[in-house]
């Protein structure tokens, strides 16, 4: 399994990186499960198609997206799509920031989970 990494380089440019999760085997035979995550919370997030021009993540959060599409562009240039089912850390807190857009005309449900500092 694995995430994709929102980050600020030292120069302040925004990168994606696809992060592994090591897994492990889970208690019961019921599959994997990696080591815990410190969170502070869950937020629920529902959004209608959006567009948010260039800014910084808030704070170090997993972006859990259960429906609907999120598009990023971080500030190399590059360009990703995120479905339902897909996880984003974003944690570009400082330098150029992102771009980000709901696509797909529909209700964008997701999952915002603050990281423990």
């Amino acid at each position: 399994m694995k995430y994709t990494r929102i980050y600020a380089d030292p120069g302040g440019e925004s990168h994606f990186e696809d992060v592994e999760i090591e897994m492990k085997d889970a208690p019961y035979n019921t599959g994997a499960i990696s080591e815990m995550f410190a969170a502070r919370g869950v937020m629920f997030r529902v959004s209608p198609d959006y567009f948010v021009d260039w800014h910084h993540a808030p704070r170090r959060q997993f972006v859990v997206n259960v429906t609907g599409t999120l598009e990023v562009t971080v500030s190399d240039g590059t360009t990703r799509s995120f479905g339902p089912g897909t996880v984003l850390l974003a944690e570009d807190l400082s330098g150029k920031g992102h771009r980000s857009r709901g696509i797909g005309g529909g209700e964008r449900i997701s999952l915002f989970i603050p990281l423990a500092d």
